[in-house]
């Protein structure tokens, strides 16, 4: 089973002419200007309300291109919770379960996590989960079906050296399982590229 959307990941990069999962396949290291046939452009120079929604164009495409209404969602519970907003928006979405398998390397991309996921392929507690959506809470285990275990792609993503698990979620290779230790700070998250979640803040506070 592979990822069957790479267009998709490739379309987000062109578009927002950054390579934002750090991949060697992204065409942005080819070409660093968005999709046309007219060339590199001189970039603009941004209005606060354009960095805004940069920023926010650039944190629901790493995650997988999450649709507008549910990335709403996630904003609104960001400021019921305590804390700082950003640190909860990216907080929360560090804890779906397509990111944790992600975060876990089940998966090559975010978009194949939620394949994984939605396919019946990931437990949770032992339980099979489908909703790529699903909070998960610290100290839950994360482990693959047993018919997972023999799929190529998920070998080749554990056996990657293209990135590396971050501190807090532990993985058991040979088991093929993991934990989601806790939710992590923005500092922590590996993004191959700069987030400015307090900038998604203020695009939807206007």
């Amino acid at each position: 089973m592979s990822d069957k959307r790479p267009e998709s990941k490739h379309k987000i990069d062109r578009r927002l002419g950054l390579n934002l999962w750090g991949r060697a396949k992204s065409p942005v290291h080819k070409r660093e200007y968005g999709p046309g046939q007219h060339g590199p452009q001189k970039s603009r120079k941004l209005s606060d309300y354009g960095k805004q929604l940069m920023a926010k164009q650039k944190l629901k495409g790493y995650y997988g291109n999450i649709g507008e209404r549910t990335f709403r969602r996630y904003y609104q519970e960001a400021m019921r919770l305590r804390g700082d907003n950003s640190e909860n928006l990216v907080g929360l979405l560090e804890s779906r379960l397509d990111s944790v398998v992600y975060r876990m390397k089940f998966a090559m991309t975010p978009f194949a996590a939620r394949q994984y996921v939605s396919h019946g392929h990931i437990l949770v507690n032992g339980k099979r989960v489908t909703i790529s959506s699903y909070r998960v809470e610290e100290g839950d285990e994360i482990s693959l079906s047993a018919k997972a275990q023999n799929i190529g792609q998920i070998q080749l993503a554990l056996e990657s050296a293209e990135r590396d698990t971050p501190e807090y979620v532990e993985v058991d290779v040979k088991g093929k399982k993991g934990k989601f230790i806790r939710v992590p700070k923005k500092d922590e998250i590996p993004y191959a590229v700069q987030m400015e979640p307090n900038l998604v803040i203020e695009f939807y506070s206007r």
